[in-house]
């Protein structure tokens, strides 16, 4: 016991450097910008869902990419994974709220991107107009 709870305190006092090959922040970026993770947080900062409402929302990712999704961001505290003793049994999923700190940042940078399409295609069309597309 006194050995873990050293290890976490010097895990703490250390700086976390997302640049470093080893640190651990490297892990939870990944699976908040990965595709289906910046797409789920982004859906469940509109609030809580269950799996199916969500899979609904997040058009394209597959039941088993969800789940696995699901899985690591409720592994990092992002996501709070609440099941209901019901018959058939309810799972609700909604942001803690580190989630919301990070949805609401990750919400800024898809709607500056969506806002700045026109800019994007239009780079794009010139990109591929003299470098002969993809």
């Amino acid at each position: 016991m006194e050995t873990s709870v050293h290890a976490e305190a010097e895990m703490t006092e250390q700086p976390f450097d997302v640049f470093a090959r080893s640190c651990p922040s490297r892990e939870t970026l990944e699976h908040v910008t990965g595709r289906w993770g910046s797409l789920t947080v982004g859906a469940l900062r509109e609030g809580p869902c269950r799996f199916n409402e969500l899979r609904r929302r997040v058009e394209g990712v597959s039941e088993k990419m969800l789940s696995q999704t699901l899985h690591a961001l409720e592994r990092d505290g992002i996501v709070h994974r609440e099941a209901q003793p019901t018959n058939p049994p309810r799972v609700d999923y909604e942001l803690t709220p580190l989630g919301v700190e990070v949805a609401d940042r990750l919400l800024s940078l898809i709607h500056c991107l969506e806002g700045n399409m026109p800019q994007v295609l239009s780079a794009r069309q010139a990109y591929d107009a003299t470098r002969g597309g993809l």
